[in-house]
């Protein structure tokens, strides 16, 4: 009897204890101490779960703005290739057309027609160049209108705000806008309004802003396999032939005036493929000397690395959505017919979604400066944008995306470049390509359609 009793008092006491003990674990939890509390609550602004997440890009806009302005106020100015565009202009201004008579301090005129006609306004706004305050001024226009746009890409795209400070702290790339002035300002800002009208279906808004960044520097060629592929699986066969020749016949007409005067002077000068580099300017293959740096040889193999790596996106990523294996897309085209029925092109077009087109664009522009036989420093315009994006998709945790990104942006401060610094930037260039390949795959996989009787259920 007494056994009995004790056993019971025994389990009494022991079933108290656990209930308190879980009733004080489920306050704890419903009620976490303060500083948990805080942690979280900083962790879903960041990861923006919460409706103060809205607040960081612009907050980080209007700190980008006075951090523009106390630039141009406290650093000095450098000349590079300004003066040299405003020597060219003032030839054009002239009457001058034949692109090989057309001169400047730094060497010929090599850039197509839209950088003719952004310089010549520029040329006649800062009194034919001189005023240089004022030009400073313009291009940190430039850049502002260049962030809004991309933090617009990137929030479409439902990139998490804990990314965005990255696009706000380069050194370098302010360099590039607001104390150096290059035409690669105007060419960065038209392809990344072609990224936001083709994230929001705008076909033809986004072809004509790619091919007038085309018209400012021939860079963009990086991306036209991406842009076609968007274009194809988005608007359509047919349209997309509309597109393409839309964007030829916008290179035709703001080149008419130099056409006329020298049709093969203005082609073999403004898209002139077979330009030299020189080694002393390179940024990123310093490390491989410059026996090597010269050589055809080298030259052949970037080719050739830059096709074969295209060819594996095109194929295991950028052609996904299409559902067809590439034989089948690609006899139709040869033929000038569309590779899908009406049914099969609008659930193709679905998966071209505003993350699927940034991730595809801004990934062809990786893989072409990573192939690039000679990066100059105002190449970075193109990468420092893109470079948390990708990080990001390809699934590198936080503390890696930032260390890469400080990786990347001190080799690119580094002046002239060393062959660690340059071996930094092929790398990163690199592991970027890798990683966006292998981790941002729900990108590019096909989207199941759920059935009437599935969505009745929902």
């Amino acid at each position: 009897m007494l056994n009995s009793k004790l056993q019971q008092r025994v389990l009494n006491t022991i079933t108290n204890i656990v209930a308190k003990t879980s009733t004080a674990i489920m306050a704890e939890h419903d009620h976490p101490p303060i500083h948990i509390r805080a942690t979280r609550f900083v962790l879903d602004i960041l990861n923006g779960r919460h409706v103060l997440s809205k607040l960081i890009p612009p907050l980080l806009f209007l700190a980008d703005a006075l951090l523009c302005a106390l630039i141009i106020w406290k650093i000095p100015y450098t000349e590079i290739d300004w003066t040299a565009y405003m020597q060219q202009v003032a030839q054009i201004v002239s009457g001058e057309r034949d692109y090989t008579r057309i001169r400047g301090g730094t060497g010929p005129l090599v850039y197509p027609a839209a950088h003719v006609y952004i310089y010549t306004g520029l040329y006649r706004l800062t009194d034919e160049g001189t005023d240089i305050l004022l030009a400073q001024q313009l291009f940190a226009g430039v850049y502002m209108a260049t962030l809004a746009v991309v933090m617009a890409c990137y929030w479409q795209a439902k990139v998490p705000p804990y990314v965005f400070p990255l696009l706000i702290l380069s050194k370098r790339l302010h360099s590039v806008f607001v104390l150096r002035c290059f035409n690669d300002c105007f060419a960065a800002l038209f392809l990344w309004l072609a990224i936001f009208f083709l994230q929001r279906r705008s076909w033809m808004a986004g072809a004509l802003m790619y091919t007038l960044g085309l018209g400012v520097k021939m860079s963009l060629l990086l991306v036209l396999p991406a842009v076609g592929i968007v274009l194809l699986l988005g608007a359509g066969f047919a349209t997309s032939l509309q597109l393409a020749a839309v964007m030829g016949l916008v290179q035709v007409l703001i080149a008419v005036p130099f056409l006329a005067a020298n049709p093969w002077g203005y082609l073999g000068r403004a898209f002139e493929l077979s330009r030299q580099f020189f080694f002393k300017w390179t940024v990123n293959w310093r490390f491989v000397g410059e026996e090597v740096f010269l050589s055809k040889g080298f030259s052949m193999a970037l080719l050739g690395l830059h096709v074969a790596v295209l060819a594996v996106f095109i194929t295991t990523r950028w052609l996904k959505p299409a559902r067809k294996p590439l034989p089948q897309l690609v006899i139709p085209i040869l033929f000038a017919k569309s590779p899908f029925t009406a049914q099969e092109q609008s659930a193709v077009s679905r998966d071209v979604t505003p993350r699927f087109i940034l991730t595809a664009i801004l990934s062809a522009n990786a893989i072409g400066l990573l192939f690039a036989r000679s990066l100059h420093y105002q190449f970075y315009a193109y990468l420092a944008w893109s470079t948390p994006f990708l990080l990001w998709r390809g699934g590198a945790h936080p503390v890696l995306q930032y260390g890469l990104w400080a990786a990347q942006e001190w080799a690119w401060n580094v002046y002239p470049s060393t062959p660690i610094s340059s071996g930094v930037v092929v790398g990163i260039l690199a592991a970027t390509v890798a990683l966006v390949w292998r981790g941002a795959r729900e990108d590019w996989e096909p989207k199941k359609v759920a059935s009437k009787d599935e969505a009745t259920k929902r």
